[in-house]
C-alpha cells in the first residue's frame, strides 16, 4: 500500500506547474507570464508557417523540428519544411509579416503563445520568429513519461542591436566545422553578429585570386577558399546572423608584408652607413609570419602609393564575399616603431602638418574610406582610430580597460560623446579566462556616467572576442562557451536581470543543451585527459580539473613566447576551464559550515577534502605511466596537504600554529605548475 501511494502521489506531481523561476531561459526574455496547464507533444505535432516571410524560415523551423525530435525521441511525421501554409491545422503556427534584412536596427521581437491545444509565434520578421523557436525550445519540460510545454505568454525583443562574438582564426586557424558549429549557438543564445578575425601577424586566411602570394606565402597553406567564405556566409544568414571580416591594418602587418615586403615600413641600413627606405628599391625589408604571440613592428607604409593601391585591390575583391553593411579595418597596437625610424615617413609627416603618428594613422584609415564605401560598406575599427579628423560613419569598436591602464569603459563614453556609434568588447575578452560574473555584470550601458538619449543610441551593444594565441580546433569551444551564453543574456535581456545564482543554474543545463549543435566544449575535456593520463583511468585527473583553472590574463605566456603557434595545446591547462565546477561547490559549502556550523555542514566540507587526499593519490599513481601528469603533482600534494592539516582543524585537532596552517594554505595560491591554479584557494582561507 505505501509502495502504491508513493506511485500515486508521484503521478499526481510529474506534471505540477512549473515555476517561473525553474525556467531554463536563456537570455531571459522582456516579458515571461506563466499560466495554468500544459501543452503535450505527440508524434503528430506539426508546423505551419504564413505571412511574408525570408526563406531562412523553412531551414530555420526543419532544425527546430529535429532539434525538439531529437530531445523527445517522438519521431514526428513532419519532415521537412518547404512552403508556406503546408499544414493549416498544425499545432505550431508561426506568422511573419515580412523577410528579415541581415543588418543592425531590424526588428527582432517575436510573441509566444503557448496554450493548451495551440501554441502561435507572431512575428514582424522571420529573425524574431527564430529567435521564438529558439526560446519554445528552452521551455521543453518533461515529466516520467512525456514531454511538454507549460502554458505561457512570452512577449520579447533585444535590449541592443549589436550581440556579437569574434573568433580570431590567423593565430590559430579555426576549420569551416569548428565556424559553423559557433554559428549555430550564437543563433541558439539570440546573438546576431560574427566577426571574423581573418588577418594578422600570424596568418593571412583569404583565398586571393588576383593576389595569390598573400596565401601562397603567408598562410601556411591554412585558409579559406572563396568558396568556402560564401558559404559561411550563406549559413550564418540562414540563421539571421551578420558576418563582419576584418583585415588588421596598419599595425600587426607581419603576413600581408611577408608576401609584400615592398610597402614595409623598415628602414634597410646598408654597409657603408647608409640608410635607404624601400620604396626607392634599393633595400627592401624582408619580413615573415609571425610565430610567437604579443605586439610586433611590421607596419604598412602610409607614405607609400603603392600601399593603398594594394589595399583597394584587396577590397576589391574581398568585399564582394560579404554581402553585410560593415568592415573592419583593425587599426590597433601600432607602436609606431617603423614610422618613428624612417626619414621618408617623418617627411611625409612634416608635408601633411601630421603632428603624432595617431593623427598619421588616421590619414591612413580615411584612405580606406572611399574604398569600403564603394563597396557599399562601413568601417569599423578598434579604438585606436578614433581621433578628432576621423569620419563619423565609422565605428569605433572599444576594447581597453584597467589591463591596459585605461578605466572601464573610457574610449566607449568619447566616442559616443563625440558622435560615433560604437561597440563594447572591454570586459567581454573570453580569452582571458576570467569567471562568468565578471562578464555578466559588465553592461554597455556605462554607470555613473550622464549621457543624452541621442548618445546612448549610439552604443549598439557589445561584443565577445576568442584571441586564439593560445586556442586550438580542439580547445576553441571550451574557452567560447557556455561564458558566452552568458554574454548573450547581459546583451539581450533587460538590465535588471543580474541575479548570479540563477544565472549560473540556467547556465547549466543551457551548456548542456549546446552540444546537440556539435559543440565540444564538455566532450573534448576527456579527449586532453585521456591523452595526458596516457589512456589510463582519469578519474582522478578529472576530479583534478574541476579544482583547477587556467592562469587568468596573459600570464599562461609570459612574454608570448613560452608558446608558439605550433606549440601543443593538449596539456593539462587546456582541459581546465574558468568557473571550476567543484570550486564553486566547495566555496557554498564553506559558506555554509561557517555560517552555522552543525555537523552535517561540517561533513559536507570534509568530503571535499577527503576526496582531494584521495585524488592526489590517485594521480601519483596514475604518473607511473604517464608523464604528462608529473607537471601536476607539486600542486596536487600542496592541495592534499592543507586538506590533511584542515581535516584536523575542523575537528579541533590541529598542531599546527597558526602561522604554519596560513603558510601551508598560502602555498596552494602558487601559480608555477602545470599553467593553471586552484580555485579553491580563496574558500581554503575562508576556514582559518
Amino acid at each position: 500500500m505505501k509502495y502504491l501511494l508513493v506511485l500515486l502521489f508521484a503521478g499526481l506531481t510529474s506534471t505540477a506547474q512549473i515555476q517561473k523561476e525553474q525556467l531554463n531561459l536563456m537570455p531571459w526574455p522582456q516579458n515571461v507570464v506563466l499560466n495554468d496547464g500544459n501543452f503535450t507533444l505527440d508524434k503528430t505535432f506539426k508546423v505551419n508557417i504564413t505571412g511574408n516571410p525570408n526563406s531562412r524560415i523553412f531551414g530555420g523551423v526543419t532544425r527546430f523540428l529535429r532539434r525538439l525530435d531529437g530531445r523527445t525521441g517522438l519521431f514526428f511525421e513532419q519532415g521537412f519544411i518547404t512552403k508556406l501554409n503546408e499544414f493549416p491545422a498544425a499545432s505550431l503556427q508561426i506568422n511573419c509579416e515580412k523577410s528579415g534584412k541581415i543588418g543592425l536596427y531590424e526588428d527582432e521581437s517575436y510573441h509566444l503563445d503557448i496554450k493548451q491545444n495551440q501554441i502561435t509565434i507572431n512575428a514582424t520578421s522571420d529573425l524574431g520568429a527564430l529567435h521564438g523557436l529558439e526560446t519554445l525550445l528552452q521551455m521543453l519540460q518533461n515529466n516520467n513519461s512525456s514531454f511538454y510545454f507549460p502554458t505561457a505568454q512570452i512577449s520579447d525583443f533585444p535590449r541592443f542591436t549589436w550581440r556579437g562574438l569574434m573568433i580570431d582564426v590567423s593565430r590559430h586557424f579555426q576549420p569551416i566545422d569548428v565556424i559553423k558549429r559557433n554559428i549555430d549557438a550564437l543563433a541558439a543564445m539570440k546573438m546576431n553578429v560574427f566577426h571574423w578575425h581573418l588577418v594578422d601577424d600570424q596568418g593571412w586566411r583569404i583565398e586571393m585570386k588576383k593576389h595569390p602570394k598573400l596565401i601562397e606565402l603567408a598562410s601556411d597553406g591554412l585558409y579559406y577558399t572563396q568558396e568556402e567564405i560564401k558559404n559561411i556566409v550563406k549559413y550564418a544568414d540562414e540563421r539571421g546572423i551578420l558576418v563582419v571580416p576584418e583585415i588588421d591594418v596598419p599595425g600587426h602587418g607581419s603576413s600581408i608584408l611577408t608576401a609584400y615586403p615592398e610597402i614595409g615600413s623598415k628602414v634597410i641600413t646598408l654597409t657603408g652607413g647608409t640608410s635607404e627606405k624601400n620604396i626607392q628599391g634599393t633595400a627592401i625589408a624582408t619580413y615573415g609570419i609571425e610565430r610567437n604571440a604579443g605586439i610586433f613592428s611590421p607596419t604598412l607604409d602610409p607614405s607609400n602609393p603603392k600601399t593603398y593601391q594594394l589595399l583597394s585591390e584587396i577590397f576589391d575583391e574581398v568585399c564582394p564575399l560579404f554581402p553585410g553593411a560593415y568592415f573592419h579595418i583593425g587599426g590597433d597596437e601600432n607602436e609606431g616603431k617603423d614610422w618613428d625610424a624612417n626619414p621618408k615617413i617623418q617627411e611625409f609627416k612634416k608635408k601633411h602638418k601630421l603632428a603624432t603618428n595617431h593623427e598619421l594613422q588616421t590619414y591612413f584609415t580615411m584612405q580606406l574610406v572611399p574604398m569600403l564605401k564603394k563597396h557599399g560598406k562601413q568601417l569599423m575599427g578598434w579604438e585606436e582610430i578614433l581621433t578628432k579628423n576621423m569620419s563619423k560613419e565609422a565605428i569605433i569598436h572599444s576594447w581597453r580597460g584597467p589591463n591596459e591602464g585605461v578605466a572601464p569603459g573610457q574610449s566607449l563614453v568619447e566616442a559616443v560623446k563625440k558622435g560615433y556609434k560604437t561597440v563594447l568588447s572591454n570586459g567581454y575578452y573570453i580569452d582571458l579566462m576570467y569567471p562568468v560574473e565578471s562578464h555578466y555584470l559588465n553592461d554597455p550601458m556605462p554607470k555613473g556616467t550622464e549621457l543624452t538619449t541621442e548618445e546612448k543610441a549610439r552604443i549598439l551593444g557589445g561584443e565577445a572576442t576568442m584571441w586564439t594565441e593560445l586556442v586550438s580546433s580542439s580547445t576553441v569551444d571550451s574557452r567560447l562557451w557556455p561564458r558566452t551564453a552568458a554574454i548573450a543574456e547581459r546583451l539581450w535581456s533587460a538590465e535588471n536581470i543580474t541575479d548570479l545564482a540563477s544565472m549560473r543554474r540556467r547556465l547549466d543545463v543551457v551548456s548542456f543543451r549546446l552540444e546537440e549543435l556539435g559543440l565540444t566544449h564538455i566532450r573534448n575535456r576527456a579527449v586532453i585527459l585521456r591523452n595526458i593520463a596516457n589512456n589510463q583511468n582519469i578519474k582522478s585527473i578529472n576530479e583534478f580539473s574541476n579544482v583547477c583553472e587556467p592562469l587568468k590574463g596573459y600570464t599562461r605566456n609570459k612574454g608570448g613566447t613560452e608558446y608558439q603557434m605550433y606549440s601543443p595545446l593538449t596539456l593539462f591547462a587546456d582541459a581546465c576551464t574558468p568557473d571550476a565546477k567543484d570550486a564553486l561547490a566547495f566555496d557554498e559549502a564553506v559558506k555554509q559550515y561557517l555560517t552555522n556550523k552543525t555537523t552535517e555542514n561540517k561533513t559536507k566540507v570534509a568530503a571535499f577534502f577527503n576526496k582531494w587526499i584521495a585524488v592526489n593519490k590517485g594521480l601519483i599513481e596514475l604518473s607511473a605511466n604517464a608523464p604528462l601528469v608529473q607537471p601536476i603533482l607539486p600542486l596536487s600534494k600542496k592541495l592534499n596537504d592543507a586538506s590533511q592539516e584542515l581535516l584536523l582543524v575542523l575537528d579541533n585537532k590541529s598542531t599546527l600554529k597558526t602561522e604554519d596552517l596560513k603558510n601551508l594554505i598560502e602555498q596552494c595560491n602558487t601559480k608555477e605548475h602545470a599553467d593553471v591554479e586552484l580555485a579553491v584557494y580563496a574558500s581554503l582561507k575562508k576556514l582559518i
